[in-house]
Protein backbone atom coordinates (compact mmCIF):
# COMPACT_ATOMS: atom_id res chain seq x y z
CA UNK A 1 0.00 0.00 0.00
CA UNK A 2 3.16 2.39 0.45
CA UNK A 3 2.38 5.32 -1.18
CA UNK A 4 -0.86 4.80 -2.63
CA UNK A 5 -2.99 6.82 -0.81
CA UNK A 6 -0.51 9.68 -1.01
CA UNK A 7 -2.04 11.88 -3.41
CA UNK A 8 -5.86 12.41 -3.08
CA UNK A 9 -7.34 14.12 -5.68
CA UNK A 10 -5.93 12.70 -8.82
CA UNK A 11 -8.41 14.68 -11.16
CA UNK A 12 -8.77 11.57 -13.55
CA UNK A 13 -12.39 11.14 -11.80
CA UNK A 14 -13.09 14.28 -13.46
CA UNK A 15 -14.69 12.72 -16.40
CA UNK A 16 -16.93 10.56 -14.46
CA UNK A 17 -15.37 7.68 -14.53
CA UNK A 18 -13.05 5.91 -11.78
CA UNK A 19 -10.80 3.09 -11.45
CA UNK A 20 -10.77 -0.21 -10.35
CA UNK A 21 -8.28 -2.46 -8.11
CA UNK A 22 -7.86 -4.26 -11.38
CA UNK A 23 -6.03 -0.63 -13.12
CA UNK A 24 -9.44 -0.48 -15.19
CA UNK A 25 -11.71 2.29 -15.15
CA UNK A 26 -16.05 2.17 -14.72
CA UNK A 27 -18.57 5.25 -14.98
CA UNK A 28 -19.38 6.21 -11.51
CA UNK A 29 -22.58 5.41 -11.65
CA UNK A 30 -22.05 1.97 -13.09
CA UNK A 31 -23.76 -0.95 -10.64
CA UNK A 32 -20.62 -2.06 -9.15
CA UNK A 33 -19.70 1.60 -8.14
CA UNK A 34 -23.26 1.56 -6.88
CA UNK A 35 -22.50 -1.69 -4.33
CA UNK A 36 -19.07 -0.21 -3.41
CA UNK A 37 -20.63 2.91 -2.74
CA UNK A 38 -23.69 1.13 -0.48
CA UNK A 39 -20.88 -0.83 1.10
CA UNK A 40 -18.78 1.97 1.99
CA UNK A 41 -21.99 3.76 3.36
CA UNK A 42 -22.78 0.79 5.48
CA UNK A 43 -18.97 0.23 6.91
CA UNK A 44 -19.40 4.45 8.13
CA UNK A 45 -23.02 3.87 9.53
CA UNK A 46 -21.29 1.34 11.76
CA UNK A 47 -18.42 3.22 12.62
CA UNK A 48 -21.49 5.96 14.01
CA UNK A 49 -22.40 3.08 15.83
CA UNK A 50 -19.55 2.57 17.30
CA UNK A 51 -19.49 6.02 19.07
CA UNK A 52 -22.28 4.85 20.95
CA UNK A 53 -21.32 3.08 24.39
CA UNK A 54 -21.46 -0.83 23.52
CA UNK A 55 -20.49 -3.93 25.32
CA UNK A 56 -16.62 -4.53 24.41
CA UNK A 57 -17.34 -8.16 22.97
CA UNK A 58 -20.10 -6.43 20.65
CA UNK A 59 -17.81 -3.94 19.72
CA UNK A 60 -15.12 -6.07 18.64
CA UNK A 61 -17.33 -7.68 16.50
CA UNK A 62 -18.47 -4.83 14.99
CA UNK A 63 -15.12 -3.66 14.48
CA UNK A 64 -14.68 -7.68 12.75
CA UNK A 65 -17.42 -7.35 10.41
CA UNK A 66 -16.05 -3.75 9.48
CA UNK A 67 -13.08 -5.19 8.73
CA UNK A 68 -14.89 -8.02 6.31
CA UNK A 69 -16.48 -4.89 4.84
CA UNK A 70 -13.62 -3.73 3.68
CA UNK A 71 -12.61 -7.04 2.30
CA UNK A 72 -15.96 -7.31 0.64
CA UNK A 73 -15.51 -3.38 -0.73
CA UNK A 74 -12.01 -5.03 -2.28
CA UNK A 75 -13.59 -7.95 -3.68
CA UNK A 76 -16.63 -5.49 -5.85
CA UNK A 77 -13.59 -3.59 -6.60
CA UNK A 78 -11.69 -6.07 -8.74
CA UNK A 79 -13.70 -7.47 -10.61
CA UNK A 80 -13.44 -11.95 -10.77
CA UNK A 81 -11.30 -11.57 -7.16
CA UNK A 82 -12.40 -12.97 -4.29
CA UNK A 83 -12.30 -12.23 -0.62
CA UNK A 84 -15.21 -12.97 1.39
CA UNK A 85 -15.16 -16.79 2.49
CA UNK A 86 -17.38 -19.18 3.66
CA UNK A 87 -16.13 -19.17 7.25
CA UNK A 88 -17.04 -15.51 6.80
CA UNK A 89 -20.50 -16.16 6.71
CA UNK A 90 -20.57 -19.20 8.72
CA UNK A 91 -19.59 -16.72 11.46
CA UNK A 92 -22.21 -14.39 10.86
CA UNK A 93 -24.62 -17.29 11.29
CA UNK A 94 -23.26 -18.47 14.70
CA UNK A 95 -23.49 -14.76 16.04
CA UNK A 96 -26.97 -14.76 15.32
CA UNK A 97 -27.35 -17.62 16.99
CA UNK A 98 -25.66 -16.20 19.58
CA UNK A 99 -27.21 -12.87 19.86
CA UNK A 100 -31.04 -14.09 19.35
CA UNK A 101 -30.73 -17.04 21.94
CA UNK A 102 -31.77 -14.83 24.62
CA UNK A 103 -34.39 -12.32 23.17
CA UNK A 104 -38.24 -13.29 22.99
CA UNK A 105 -40.00 -14.71 20.12
CA UNK A 106 -41.21 -11.40 17.91
CA UNK A 107 -45.67 -11.52 17.69
CA UNK A 108 -45.67 -8.22 16.00
CA UNK A 109 -43.53 -5.87 13.67
CA UNK A 110 -41.07 -3.19 15.55
CA UNK A 111 -40.73 -0.01 14.10
CA UNK A 112 -36.84 1.41 14.35
CA UNK A 113 -36.08 3.00 17.21
CA UNK A 114 -35.72 2.94 20.83
CA UNK A 115 -32.40 3.46 22.17
CA UNK A 116 -29.76 5.68 20.15
CA UNK A 117 -27.68 2.69 19.61
CA UNK A 118 -30.64 0.48 18.76
CA UNK A 119 -31.90 2.94 16.12
CA UNK A 120 -28.61 2.94 14.50
CA UNK A 121 -28.32 -0.15 13.88
CA UNK A 122 -31.74 -0.31 12.22
CA UNK A 123 -30.17 2.40 9.85
CA UNK A 124 -27.45 -0.10 9.36
CA UNK A 125 -30.08 -2.76 8.69
CA UNK A 126 -31.40 -0.57 6.08
CA UNK A 127 -28.22 0.41 4.30
CA UNK A 128 -27.10 -3.34 4.52
CA UNK A 129 -30.41 -4.02 2.59
CA UNK A 130 -29.99 -1.44 0.01
CA UNK A 131 -25.81 -2.91 -0.36
CA UNK A 132 -27.92 -6.30 -1.00
CA UNK A 133 -29.83 -4.81 -3.56
CA UNK A 134 -27.17 -3.00 -5.29
CA UNK A 135 -25.16 -6.54 -5.61
CA UNK A 136 -27.74 -8.47 -6.51
CA UNK A 137 -28.45 -6.05 -9.34
CA UNK A 138 -25.00 -6.34 -10.30
CA UNK A 139 -24.54 -10.31 -9.98
CA UNK A 140 -27.64 -9.97 -13.01
CA UNK A 141 -25.16 -8.57 -15.42
CA UNK A 142 -21.89 -9.39 -14.08
CA UNK A 143 -20.30 -12.60 -11.53
CA UNK A 144 -20.81 -11.69 -7.69
CA UNK A 145 -19.57 -14.13 -5.20
CA UNK A 146 -22.58 -15.83 -3.72
CA UNK A 147 -20.56 -15.79 -0.16
CA UNK A 148 -20.49 -11.88 -1.19
CA UNK A 149 -24.19 -12.04 -1.52
CA UNK A 150 -24.88 -14.90 1.70
CA UNK A 151 -22.51 -12.11 3.57
CA UNK A 152 -24.80 -9.02 3.52
CA UNK A 153 -27.84 -11.02 3.36
CA UNK A 154 -26.70 -12.64 6.93
CA UNK A 155 -25.58 -9.04 7.98
CA UNK A 156 -28.87 -7.69 7.71
CA UNK A 157 -29.90 -10.24 9.77
CA UNK A 158 -27.39 -9.94 12.51
CA UNK A 159 -28.38 -5.88 12.53
CA UNK A 160 -31.88 -6.25 12.93
CA UNK A 161 -31.19 -8.87 15.64
CA UNK A 162 -28.48 -6.40 17.24
CA UNK A 163 -31.02 -3.72 17.49
CA UNK A 164 -33.18 -5.77 19.75
CA UNK A 165 -30.17 -6.62 21.92
CA UNK A 166 -29.20 -2.91 21.85
CA UNK A 167 -32.35 -2.02 23.17
CA UNK A 168 -32.86 -4.30 25.91
CA UNK A 169 -29.02 -3.57 26.73
CA UNK A 170 -30.70 -0.15 27.20
CA UNK A 171 -33.08 -1.28 29.61
CA UNK A 172 -35.87 -1.18 27.14
CA UNK A 173 -37.42 -3.12 24.60
CA UNK A 174 -38.91 -2.98 21.29
CA UNK A 175 -40.89 -0.30 20.14
CA UNK A 176 -43.81 -2.41 18.83
CA UNK A 177 -45.98 -1.61 15.53
CA UNK A 178 -49.62 -1.22 16.84
CA UNK A 179 -51.52 -2.51 14.46
CA UNK A 180 -54.95 -1.63 15.89
CA UNK A 181 -53.82 1.83 17.05
CA UNK A 182 -56.18 5.14 16.28
CA UNK A 183 -55.31 6.57 12.70
CA UNK A 184 -56.43 10.07 11.80
CA UNK A 185 -59.32 9.99 9.53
Amino acid sequence: MGNRLSKIATRTGDNGSTGLGDGSRTDKDSLRIQAIGDIDELNSQLGLLLCDKLDAVLRETLLSIQHDLFDLGGELCIPGYTLISDAQVARLDLLLEKYNADLPPLKDFILPGGSHAAALAHVCRTVCRRAERSIVSLGKSETVSEALRQYVNRLSDLLFVLSRVLNRADGGSDVLWQKDRMRDA
